[in-house]
């Protein structure tokens, strides 16, 4: 299976310093602070990124469960919430998805939710948070 790489530098204290962060294949390049991380300074932060991997691993895992339940989705989008605490720690990512999914019925779209929710890549690494998921099914 594959290795992803990233990369980061930080650059002086925790409040007054600064850094980046890079994907390993050029993708995305992005500066963070402490303000950017802690409060709503420009940049990004790794909180963000996790949020993204999540959203991007929960809907192609939904994506290829229902497609191997026999409904091939025309899309899923998800966005997500990271919730940033004391500690500070990640105490809670909240996905909200909407499928498009042709000729699929409610019960079988929640059961390749709940699947995905606690079986995808992202979601069993990440697994000290609490993960919820809101999923609705579009026409």
């Amino acid at each position: 299976m594959a290795i992803r790489n990233a990369s980061a530098v930080w650059n002086g204290t925790l409040k007054e310093g600064n850094g980046t962060m890079k994907l390993g294949s050029g993708a995305f390049e992005g500066e963070y602070t402490f303000a950017s991380r802690f409060e709503e300074g420009t940049g990004t932060n790794p909180e963000e990124l996790v949020g993204a991997a999540q959203a991007g691993c929960f809907s192609m895992y939904l994506a290829s469960v229902l497609t191997n339940a026999g409904f091939p989705p025309v899309q899923v989008r998800t966005s997500a919430k990271v919730h940033l605490g004391e500690g500070p720690r990640i105490t809670l990512i909240e996905l909200d998805t909407e499928a498009e999914v042709p000729n699929v019925d409610e019960k079988i779209f929640q059961e390749s939710v709940d699947k995905s929710k606690v079986n995808c890549p992202i979601s069993l690494a990440l697994t000290g948070p609490e993960l919820r998921v809101s999923a609705r099914l579009v026409k």
